[in-house]
């Protein structure tokens, strides 16, 4: 699994992400993530490549990049900011998402 930063911003790990297939943008929910008007349980997913950014000048800068896919071969991308209004219930479901460590 990749876990590093080696694309220099978000929209280019969304990119390269796109170009390996991952073309399928996922929402995080309260339990689920959603995709389209589809909800996925999060046994059904796992992560396998994440990429971090710190915000150079501004600390609400942070996002995690994830390459998610389901067990039914569904590719897609969670983008995570800082910025975001995540409440404690979306974090715990974020932390739930097993990572491949293959």
């Amino acid at each position: 699994m990749h876990h590093n930063s080696h694309y220099s911003t978000v929209s280019e790990a969304i990119t390269a992400l796109r170009d390996k297939g991952f073309t399928t943008d996922f929402n995080l929910e309260e339990n689920c993530l959603i995709c389209g008007g589809d909800k996925y349980q999060i046994d059904e997913l796992e992560i396998v490549e994440v990429y971090h950014y710190e915000g150079d000048s501004d600390p609400s800068d942070e996002a995690s990049v994830y390459g998610i896919e389901s067990k039914s071969g569904l590719k897609g991308i969670l983008v995570v900011g800082s910025g975001l209004d995540l409440s404690s219930r979306m974090i715990e479901t974020l932390k739930r998402l097993k990572i491949n460590r293959a």
